[in-house]
């Protein structure tokens, strides 16, 4: 069941991003690239997440947004009957699920930034 709710419209979208950014975790994780290799390429300040390695919000972002796309599309598979209705019910669920995905890596980057300090501290 969620196998066919994470490989379902539109939540399709969402499991491709995060195979792409697994994948790119793999790559810091073996030492090909590094954490910062989009920083200068985006700035996440004015989305509310900035502070943090660019990549990591957006794959915060992207797990978020999977795990609740994911979960309302199972519920709807189990309390909506099958029929147009249903399917038309998951694109809104989609958007719903990317909004408050955006508003919780926004509450989840503000503890990580005093973490990842974007300057190193004054030397002593």
């Amino acid at each position: 069941m969620i196998a066919d709710a994470a490989t379902g419209p539109p939540t399709l979208l969402l499991t491709a991003a995060l195979v792409v950014a697994a994948g790119f975790w793999l790559l810091v994780a073996v030492g090909v690239t590094t954490p910062q290799a989009f920083d200068s390429d985006a700035d996440l300040d004015a989305w509310g997440m900035g502070g943090v390695p660019v990549a990591l919000a957006l794959s915060l972002l992207t797990l978020v947004a999977w795990l609740l796309a994911t979960g309302v599309t199972v519920l709807l598979d189990a309390h909506v009957p099958e029929g147009p209705g249903a399917g038309l019910l998951r694109l809104p669920a989609l958007t719903g699920a990317l909004f408050a995905a955006w508003r919780l890596t926004r509450f989840f980057v503000r503890p990580l930034h005093r973490l990842l300090p974007d300057e190193p501290g004054p030397s002593r």
